[in-house]
């Protein structure tokens, strides 16, 4: 890539620079501009020095690791920011309300000049949206903003803003995009309203394929060699314009650099760091000295590349990648502008005391305070009731092999068998028509014999007699049982919603043959005798079965979160937890309604009071379920989030502890990479999946109703106005 430039002062031409240096010691950091012959080599120097692939092409072995050359280190590519210091940074976050005007299109370099257009518009409305967002949290709303963004154009000396370059037809030769420093009254700043190079603070190479291409090369998330390179180029070219800069402040700030590397979705930080005096301006032979200060005198720092838009083009302001780019924006202004009004540390800080509010509120103490090893989840370590004495570690015991041969008469059902099923007032006979699911035990898709129209759901329990009292089947029990005690309780107290499933019957199985139960016994001795039944409504397919075949798409994501969350509000109102949401309890109803629709299924081990426990499921339950043993407030939202994110084609894990599946939370939930896969399919799913990582833990209620009502406009939006009846 060629890349022509004039000088700033006008008249003849010459070569100007765009880059940035390393932090400079206190020694160093006192002085002004180059030394009078200095000053006349370097901008010489410049003058040559303006082909980026030349560059790149010199260090190529370098950066391969291929190098021989004596005394030349192999380039060792840390990270600028870890992920300690970037969680403390969101931390400070907390509150910043970021916006985006201009969406990035999916594909950056398409044949219509419109979408190339729109991705100009759109890093650089991002830019000004974060440089402003950080200005007005760290520095305060007291004093006007003293940056702009605008483009730089390859051909000229002028800076453009991305709607002028448009209107002037000159958007082909765009090169990069840069947030300037324009200075304040009395600041020492630039007086100019037209930009310098100078005045660089900070610069975002728009390049298609960042993500794509950083994926093919061996070192997994780091930009590929052409991207560096020219991202090395760019950023010496600005530390040696600041070090000839006139502005006392450019020049003491000509020792660090960052540049941002972004396509249509990642994005990147390159952070150089150099005392660019040390660099030997040999005019005839400039790419040579320049790389080998890189080689030598330089320190280079790259980010992972990581998602920054989402494929609507949305920002997602709260995920890894965008963080390392605004807090790469952050330290570029502190260069610029000195310490913030407000420190990072302080803001950071003002997070913990806020949680830690709740927690005196709440009336709860820290378990590490009294000796208890409770992991970090989100960032919160977990906090219990005073008036509870703290669980020690989990560990792992070995299981006794038990083994209960039921008789040989058990009740087995296949398709197109018939149940004759006898409650207290009826007999009525169901035929097997499917088996839903293959689960233990299974779910059985059934209709009555008398009227074959109608479908139900058959649930079938196992006979006392088939297992000692200490083994009975709980699994079943759960399912039948408990099930009908927790559907009638629903609908004594006045539950009705169509997403939560009604009891048509429930009673004990007739068994051929003459019964000769004791009047004071359950079991006349029949292997079929006393295995209770339960039949519900509606009838549908399970969420793992549409997974399993590939059914289930972006609009079925944000149905079945809508009807699962009405399920969990409703039931909530009568004091009502699920407690076991996962693909096999939710099925989509598609018969007897226009549209389909979603309903939570399995509420046997709903939470009914306290001393009652959810299931425990590695995938699936919550965070505090898994720890506690029990459900907080967000538990059912965070067991739904799960679902979705797998639905949606979450990274498929082997978890085989529960150690294992707490460490997969944490590192999913700090990563974000829920939150991202989410991001994906809707906004509205990644903006709910926050808003649950935000409650995780706490003793907070979910607010339902915001939610369903953005879900429900989103929903309408694609399907027109729709009647809830969901109750």
């Amino acid at each position: 890539m060629l890349i022509y430039l004039f000088s700033d002062s006008g008249g003849s031409p010459g070569r100007v620079s765009l880059g940035s240096g390393r932090k400079q010691s206190s020694a160093s950091s006192s002085r002004s501009r180059l030394p009078g012959s200095s000053s006349h080599a370097c901008k010489d120097f410049l003058s040559k020095f303006v082909d980026s692939e030349i560059l790149t092409l010199t260090l190529e072995d370098w950066l391969s690791g291929r190098s021989g050359e004596s005394g030349v280190q192999q380039p060792v590519l840390d990270v600028p920011f870890d992920l300690a210091e970037l969680k403390k940074f969101d931390y400070a976050l907390e509150g910043v309300a970021f916006q985006q005007l201009v969406r990035m299109p999916n594909a950056l370099y398409a044949s219509t000049g419109a979408v190339q257009a729109i991705a100009h518009l759109a890093i650089e409305d991002f830019l000004h949206a974060a440089v402003k967002g950080l200005w007005e949290r760290f520095w305060g709303h007291e004093s006007a903003l003293p940056f702009t963004v605008q483009c730089i154009h390859s051909t000229s000396a002028r800076f453009y803003p991305a709607e002028e370059a448009l209107a002037r037809d000159k958007l082909d030769g765009v090169c990069a995009t840069a947030i300037l420093f324009k200075g304040s009254r009395g600041s020492g700043g630039y007086s100019s309203s037209r930009g310098k190079w100078d005045q660089i603070l900070e610069l975002a190479l728009l390049r298609p394929d960042i993500g794509s291409l950083s994926a093919r090369q061996n070192d997994g998330q780091r930009p590929s060699h052409s991207v560096l390179g020219e991202a090395l180029f760019f950023a010496l070219r600005v530390m040696l314009s600041r070090s000839l800069s006139k502005s006392r402040t450019a020049a003491h700030n000509s020792n660090c650099m960052f540049v941002l590397l972004v396509d249509s979705q990642y994005g990147g930080v390159v952070k150089v760091e150099g005392d660019v005096r040390t660099l030997e301006f040999d005019s005839s032979n400039v790419y040579d000295c320049a790389a080998d200060w890189i080689k030598m005198n330089a320190k280079i720092t790259v980010s992972p590349v990581d998602r920054v838009w989402n494929k609507l083009g949305n920002a997602n302001w709260g995920d890894v990648g965008t963080l390392q780019i605004l807090l790469a924006i952050y330290h570029s202004i502190i260069l610029f502008c000195g310490p913030p009004k407000y420190a990072l540390e302080d803001l950071a800080t003002e997070h913990s005391s806020r949680i830690q509010s709740r927690r005196s509120e709440r009336a709860l103490t820290d378990c590490s305070e009294v000796g208890d090893s409770t992991s970090m989840v989100n960032g919160n370590r977990l906090f219990r009731s005073q008036n509870r004495g703290c669980s020690p570690e989990i560990v792992e015991v070995q299981e006794e092999t038990v083994d209960v041969r039921p008789p040989e008469e058990t009740l087995k059902l296949d398709i197109g068998s018939v149940v004759a099923m006898e409650d207290a007032d009826f007999r009525k006979e169901y035929e097997i028509n499917d088996i839903l699911s293959d689960s233990d035990p299974p779910i059985y898709h059934s209709n009555p014999v008398d009227e074959p129209s109608r479908g139900y759901l058959l649930y079938v329990g196992s006979s006392p007699s088939h297992l000692e009292p200490a083994w009975e089947d709980m699994n079943s029990w759960y399912q039948v049982q408990r099930q009908t005690k927790v559907l009638t309780l629903m609908k004594q107290r006045g539950l009705s919603s169509k997403h939560i499933p009604q009891i048509v019957a429930s009673g004990r199985l007739m068994h051929p043959g003459e019964c000769n139960k004791p009047s004071n016994g359950v079991s006349c001795g029949h292997p079929w005798c006393g295995t209770p039944i339960l039949v519900t409504s509606p009838v549908g397919e399970t969420v793992s079965n549409l997974i399993r075949n590939g059914l289930f798409g972006a609009e079925d994501a944000l149905k079945c979160c809508h009807d699962c969350l009405t399920a969990i509000s409703a039931a909530s109102s009568v004091g009502i937890r699920h407690g076991d949401i996962r693909p096999e309890n939710v099925i989509r109803v598609t018969s007897g309604s226009r549209n389909p629709y979603f309903v939570l299924i399995g509420w046997g081990h709903a939470i009914l009071e306290d001393r009652d426990r959810p299931s425990m499921n590695l995938f699936y339950s919550s965070t505090f379920a898994l720890q506690e043993g029990k459900l907080c407030a967000a538990s059912d939202a965070e067991s739904l989030i799960y679902l979705l994110y797998f639905a949606c084609g979450g990274v498929s894990i082997e978890l085989d502890s529960v150690e294992g599946a707490l460490q997969w939370r944490e590192s999913s939930w700090s990563k974000r990479i829920i939150q991202q896969r989410l991001g994906d399919v809707s906004a509205v799913l990644k903006a709910f999946a926050d808003y649950v990582d935000s409650l995780c833990g706490t003793p907070y209620p979910i607010n339902y109703d915001i939610w369903l009502r953005r879900l429900r406009r989103v929903i309408n939006e694609d399907h027109g106005k729709e009647i809830d009846t969901s109750g």
